[in-house]
């Protein structure tokens, strides 16, 4: 498969340079360097975590993006983004520095490239990406980059979009390595698969299948018993998602998915279950209210349903304390609501977790959170997560959280 994936890479360089020029491109390669476009992104947060049993954690951290996309000549460009976080205190548990006597924050120092590919346009209504990217796919609840992080996960390979059949995108890649948000590099041989067909301009129906064979996918808590030896998966699924016009600037939301998790290329037999999404609600104006069932199953306690390479943050609570599925699996009845009061918007939701299999309460959760535009490009965000814990069994104890975030975008 690498050698495939290097293959491709080369035969996307020879393309380029034979493909002929098109109109509003470089004509030389000074003037597509020099006339391509800047990005700058800056992004301050502290962070307070306080959980039962240890001591507060504080984390004030910095992520600065830096990066050029030249102008396309012979249908090519090429984009270069660099990654810095730094942080201006010690008193957290980053995952890695061993301070367990702290709740864990989970961003590292890191300074790295973050993104370098090549966009090759070539072909009618196609995008073929080659390097290190950024790949998010529908709403990330299976292919994310878990851009809330300050280290945000980024994957190398090569990407093929397709917009040539009417109303339908099709994406295929195939991912070659995965460096996650504690900065570790995995190696991986993961093929993904998605077709998007959008019913109405606000209204789709998408076809998935992700399979990744990597033998360090998912960590050993999510399996009860002996660790795995090989954790490579497949998800198979669909997913049919809108918002339905409903008398004057109101709208009908709704969300069904379902998807099929089992073991793939040389994975552990215990991977076996599935996700299922029910969710409605409504928008009017901007005020918007939405009531969701989730259930990630449990193989008889065995296992439970993981997301290996998912943005999490976003789903069953703030707090991240299901970032890894329970064996029992889990179950997350939510409400979420938001409204806009002049410039500022406010977010609010309230979860209850339950078990798949054993019948374990597993706690509730309430977040709430308001972002404001401070000036042109700058948007200040308050957020404030608390999870309550259920039962004892259940291993889990409470959690606050509490972020400051300053954002500026060029």
């Amino acid at each position: 498969m690498r050698f495939l994936l290097k293959s491709l890479l080369c035969s996307g360089l020879f393309l380029t340079a034979s493909w002929p020029a098109a109109a509003q491109q470089a004509s030389t390669l000074s003037e597509a360097i020099l006339a391509g476009s800047p990005t700058l992104s800056l992004r301050a947060r502290h962070e307070n975590a306080e959980q039962d049993g240890k001591e507060s954690g504080d984390a004030t951290t910095l992520q600065v993006l830096l990066g050029w996309k030249t102008k396309p000549i012979w249908n090519t460009s090429l984009a270069l983004e660099a990654i810095d976080v730094g942080r201006l205190n010690d008193d957290y548990n980053d995952g890695q520095n061993g301070k367990s006597q702290y709740p864990v924050i989970g961003d590292p120092d890191n300074t790295d490239v973050n993104q370098l590919y090549l966009d090759w346009t070539g072909l009618p209504a196609t995008q073929i990406r080659g390097g290190r990217q950024v790949v998010k796919l529908d709403n990330v609840r299976f292919i994310g980059n878990v851009a809330f992080r300050q280290v945000m996960q980024v994957f190398n390979g090569v990407t093929v979009q397709n917009e040539s059949l009417p109303k339908t995108r099709l994406f295929f890649g195939y991912i070659d390595r995965v460096k996650t948000v504690d900065t570790r590099v995995h190696d991986s041989a993961t093929v993904l698969l998605n077709a998007n067909y959008a019913l109405t301009p606000d209204e789709s129906l998408i076809g998935y299948g992700y399979f990744q064979d990597q033998f360090d996918a998912i960590g050993g808590a999510g399996f009860s018993g002996p660790p795995p030896a090989d954790t490579s998966n497949r998800i198979i699924g669909a997913r049919f998602d809108g918002a339905h016009p409903f008398g004057k600037n109101s709208r009908l939301l709704y969300t069904f998915e379902y998807a099929k998790q089992t073991d793939y290329a040389d994975g552990d037999g215990r991977i076996d279950a599935h996700y299922l999404r029910l969710g409605t609600g409504g928008r009017w104006g901007s005020h918007f209210l939405h009531v969701d069932r989730e259930q990630l199953s449990s193989n008889n306690g065995e296992y439970g349903f993981q997301t290996p390479l998912a943005t999490r943050h976003p789903f069953q609570g703030w707090t991240d304390q299901f970032l890894t599925t329970p064996r029992q699996g889990l179950r997350d009845t939510y409400v979420s609501g938001g409204t806009r009061l002049d410039k500022a918007q406010l977010v609010a939701e309230y979860h209850h977790f339950r078990s798949d299999f054993g019948g374990i309460d597993f706690g509730s959760e309430i977040d709430v959170g308001i972002l404001y535009p401070l000036m042109r490009k700058l948007t200040g965000r308050l957020e404030y997560a608390d999870y309550n814990a259920g039962d004892s069994a259940a291993g889990i104890v409470d959690l606050r959280r509490i972020w400051l975030t300053l954002a500026y975008e060029h």
